[in-house]
C-alpha cells in the first residue's frame, strides 16, 4: 500500500506526544526529527524534506500550540495542512477549453504504464460524461498499438490508429476524426523510450507544435522513487508539461515521489493509477491522500468509488430491501459483486478512519469473497431467496458444489442470518446515519486476520 512505511512512522510519533500531555520545545524538536528521518526514508527529496519540517517546526513552538489543551492534535494538523500545501492545496483539473476537442498528450517512458493509463485516462472521462478518442501515435515499440486497441475495447472508448507512419501525420488527422465524429477529447498515447533522448523529445516537440495540446500530461512510474522526480524535471525542462499522472502508486509503500513532484518541477499530480485494472484510477486530491498517510482514512474516495459501482435507482432499489426486510442471498451475492468492483478489500479498509495505518498487519483473504460467490451460486433460486429451507442434505450439496465444506456452509448461514437480524434491528428509513455509523463501525472491528472465519462477521 501507498505511504504505508511514512504513515506507520509518522503515526508512532504523534502517538508519542499524545501520551505527553504538555509539550515543550525539546519534545517538538525531538519529534520533528524523528518526522524528517520517517520522510528521508520514504524517499522524499532531501531539500523538500528540509524546507518541510523548517515549516512544521516554526508553526509548532508558536505560543498557541505549545499552550493549547492539546498541543499533540495541533501539531497533527500543522503537519496535515503542510503535506496538503506540499502535495498542491488545489484539486487540480485537466486543462479543458471553451471549444473542444481538448487535446492531452501523454508521454513518458517505457515501463511506466503510459498505454494503459491513456485507456484508463479515457474510460475515467468518459464515465465523466464525455467523448474521449485514444490515439495510436507509439509506432516503435513491438505491439503497442495492439495493446491501446485491446485496452481501449476494454474501457470501451474508440482507438485510432494509421499503422507505423509519421506519428506527426497521426495526430494531426486524428484531430479531424475527432472534429468529424464528435469526440470531445483526444489523448494521444505518444511513444516512450528507456531514457530520455533528443529524438524523443525532437518528436514530441513536432506533436505539440503541430496539435498544440491543451494537457501534456507524464506519466511516471511511482515505484522508481525519486528517479520518478528527475524523470518529470527533464520533460518539464525539454517539453513543457503541465501535470502528472502517477503510476503504480499502490505497489510503492513509501511514495517519495508523490509528495516530491510538485515542490521541485512546479507541476502537479492530477491522476494516480492504484492497481491493474482500468478502474482502479483515481483523481488526486492531496487533502484526500494527506488524510490517508496520518491514518486518518478517505471517506469521501470511498464514497465516490461506491456511487461509480452502484446506480441511484440500485441504491434505491437495496434501501427498499432493507426497509421491508426482503434482503436476500441474491442480494448478498450482488452486493460482493459491487464491493469487488471497487479494488481489493484491503486498499477499501485502508480508506476508513483510524484502520488505516492497522493495514500492514492484517492478513486479508481475498479469496473469502470466491469462497461465499460459489457457495451461494451453488445454491438453488429458492434457496438464495429462503435460506432457512436449506437442511443438512442441501448444505452437503452446496459444499460439493461449491468445492468448501459443510462448516464453510454453515458459517455463511449463521452470519447472513445476524446481517437479516441486524438489519431488523437498524430497520425503517429515520434511522438510516445510525444504521450507517453502526455499520461502520462493524467493519472497522472485524477480525480481519482471521478472514476465513472471522469472528462471526461477514468479510464485507
Amino acid at each position: 500500500m501507498a505511504f504505508e512505511g511514512l504513515s506507520e512512522k509518522l503515526n508512532h510519533v504523534f502517538k508519542k506526544l499524545k501520551s505527553r500531555g504538555k509539550l515543550s520545545e525539546s519534545d517538538v524538536k525531538d519529534a520533528m526529527r524523528e518526522v524528517r528521518m520517517a520522510l528521508l526514508e520514504a524517499d522524499v527529496s532531501y531539500k523538500v524534506v528540509k524546507d518541510f519540517v523548517a515549516k512544521v517546526s516554526q508553526r509548532c513552538v508558536g505560543e498557541e500550540v505549545l499552550s493549547s489543551l492539546t498541543p499533540a492534535q495541533q501539531v497533527v494538523k500543522i503537519v496535515n495542512d503542510e503535506l496538503i500545501a506540499l502535495m498542491g492545496n488545489d484539486n487540480a483539473r485537466i486543462n479543458m477549453p471553451s471549444k473542444p476537442p481538448c487535446v492531452i498528450m501523454m508521454c513518458g517512458l517505457q515501463g511506466s504504464g503510459k498505454t494503459t493509463h491513456a485507456a484508463k485516462l479515457a474510460k475515467y472521462l468518459k464515465r465523466e460524461g464525455h467523448r474521449p478518442l485514444l490515439v495510436a501515435c507509439d509506432i516503435y515499440r513491438p505491439a503497442a498499438i495492439n495493446q491501446l486497441m485491446v485496452v481501449g475495447e476494454k474501457a470501451g472508448v474508440k482507438v485510432f490508429e494509421m499503422g507505423q507512419i509519421d506519428p506527426v501525420v497521426i495526430s494531426t488527422q486524428a484531430m479531424r476524426y475527432a472534429k468529424d465524429y464528435g469526440h470531445d477529447v483526444v489523448i494521444l498515447d505518444t511513444a516512450g523510450r528507456l531514457h530520455i533522448d533528443e529524438k524523443l523529445m525532437d518528436e514530441l516537440k513536432q506533436i505539440k507544435a503541430k496539435v498544440e495540446p491543451n494537457e501534456i500530461m507524464l506519466v511516471v512510474d511511482a515505484m522508481t522513487g525519486q528517479d520518478a522526480v528527475n524523470v518529470a524535471k527533464a520533460f518539464d525542462e525539454a517539453l513543457g508539461i503541465d501535470s502528472v499522472l502517477m503510476s503504480k502508486l499502490d505497489s510503492d509503500t513509501r511514495g517519495g515521489a508523490a509528495l516530491s513532484v510538485l515542490a521541485v518541477t512546479g507541476k502537479p499530480i492530477k491522476f494516480v493509477g492504484m492497481g491493474e485494472k482500468l478502474d482502479e484510477f483515481e483523481r488526486f486530491h492531496p487533502e484526500r491522500m494527506a488524510s490517508r498517510i496520518l491514518g486518518m482514512g478517505d471517506v469521501l474516495t470511498l464514497v465516490e468509488k461506491a456511487e461509480a459501482v452502484m446506480s441511484k435507482s440500485d441504491a434505491e432499489k437495496l434501501t427498499k430491501k432493507l426497509q421491508e426486510h426482503s434482503f436476500d442471498m441474491n442480494d448478498l451475492l450482488d452486493q460482493l459483486k459491487q464491493i469487488r468492483k471497487m479494488g481489493s478489500l484491503k486498499s477499501i479498509i485502508s480508506m476508513l478512519p483510524g484502520v488505516g495505518d492497522k493495514v500492514k498487519d492484517m492478513d486479508v483473504d481475498e479469496k473469502q469473497f470466491s469462497r461465499i460467490e460459489a457457495m451461494i451460486t451453488s445454491m438453488t433460486k429458492k434457496e438464495r431467496a429462503k435460506p432457512s429451507i436449506i437442511n443438512p442434505q442441501r448444505k452437503r450439496r452446496i459444499a460439493a458444489g461449491s468445492g468448501t465444506k459443510v462448516e464453510d456452509v454453515n458459517r455463511l448461514l449463521k452470519q447472513f442470518e445476524q446481517m437479516q437480524q441486524f438489519m431488523k434491528q437498524m430497520g425503517g428509513g429515520g434511522k438510516t446515519k445510525m444504521f450507517a455509523r453502526r455499520a461502520r463501525k462493524q467493519l472497522a472491528g472485524m477480525n480481519f486476520d482471521k478472514m476465513g472465519n472471522p469472528g462471526g462477521k461477514l468479510p464485507f
